[in-house]
């Protein structure tokens, strides 16, 4: 079996730019990606499902289901539109993170897609009263656009950068498109939410789109995402425990 994606509406994009925020430490690509899509007003075009995430349902309140799933949303834009990937989670298969990434960096190449752009969170592991925003490339050329916004470049400190943030940009860089993956400071406590650290991210996101953003709503944002995230903290948490059997040593950071 092979990840899917289905499509909810055909849509044609003018030089469009990919965002990709999944849950992850401090859920900082999560929470950007949901405050664009809310505060953009971005419109679901397509679903994406894949054996690669644990075998469970969600139960709601109403009794139905909910599979585990990712969406894609799009937003028009003056000069580029976006596209917004994010979802219930990431993959519980080192194969099915690849098998992810490919999947996603064709489907929006076919789209038009030539810039990806990765979200984050960087566990610290102490408490960051101002988080700063670290960032990796899949092109050492892209460096020096990047620094001027703000993104800081310290590769030492990162170490490694596991899961989709990370491999989307690799697998990105293997189809011809620039990739950047920003990286919002963060305690790094697995399920605990870090909006400071998803701000930092947003205000540096918004300078290299180019767009206005009111970001004085995020704290609300965060809250009313809180309710859907606790509904999938289990998921995460047995995504954290499998990695640290795996690799208790190099894993320095998920997401």
């Amino acid at each position: 079996m092979e990840s899917s994606i289905d499509i909810i509406e055909k849509v044609k994009l003018k030089k469009p730019i990919f965002i990709e925020g999944l849950p992850g430490v401090g859920n900082v690509g999560r929470v950007v990606a949901g405050y664009l899509i809310s505060e953009l007003n971005a419109k679901k075009f397509a679903e994406m499902y894949s054996p690669y995430f644990l075998p469970l349902v969600l139960l709601q309140e109403d009794s139905v289901i909910h599979p585990l799933k990712c969406e894609f949303y799009y937003v028009r834009g003056e000069k580029n539109d976006l596209v917004i990937l994010t979802g219930d989670s990431q993959s519980s298969d080192p194969q099915g993170h690849y098998e992810f990434a490919q999947k996603v960096i064709k489907f929006v190449k076919d789209l038009g897609v030539r810039d990806v752009i990765t979200i984050g969170g960087f566990a610290e592991g102490r408490l960051v009263q101002k988080p700063r925003v670290i960032g990796a490339v899949n092109d050492k050329e892209l460096i020096k656009k990047y620094s001027t916004y703000g993104v800081l470049f310290q590769p030492s400190a990162i170490g490694s950068i596991v899961g989709a943030s990370g491999l989307l940009i690799a697998e990105a860089k293997r189809n011809g498109m620039n990739g950047l993956c920003l990286l919002g400071e963060t305690v790094g406590y697995p399920l605990i939410t870090d909006p400071k650290a998803a701000e930092a991210v947003l205000m540096v996101l918004i300078k290299i789109l180019d767009i206005k953003m009111d970001l004085t709503k995020i704290d609300k944002a965060v809250k009313e995402m809180e309710e859907k995230l606790k509904k999938t903290e289990e998921i995460h948490r047995k995504l954290q425990e499998l990695s640290e059997k795996k690799d208790t040593e190099s894993l320095k950071y998920i997401g």
